[in-house]
């Protein structure tokens, strides 16, 4: 369960950032959350394809920021 939790804030942290309109925190939470959602699909608490998938999708909202500027 701690490490689910630990893997939910992970992404929510991303999210709160990019919500926030500050590249920078998100791309600084981003870097910090890839290794925690990692970790969560090695200890097969989600599936490889859902940490994929989640990276990929906080990834392009990063990068939207970026463009919006």
């Amino acid at each position: 369960m701690a490490n689910r939790s630990r893997f939910r804030t992970a992404v929510k942290n991303v999210l709160k950032a990019i919500r926030a309109g500050d590249q920078e925190a998100a791309t600084s939470a981003y870097r910090k959350a890839v290794p925690v959602i990692d970790s969560t699909a090695g200890k097969g608490l989600i599936h490889a394809n859902k940490a994929a998938r989640h990276k990929s999708r906080l990834n392009a909202r990063i990068r939207e920021l970026s463009q919006a500027s």
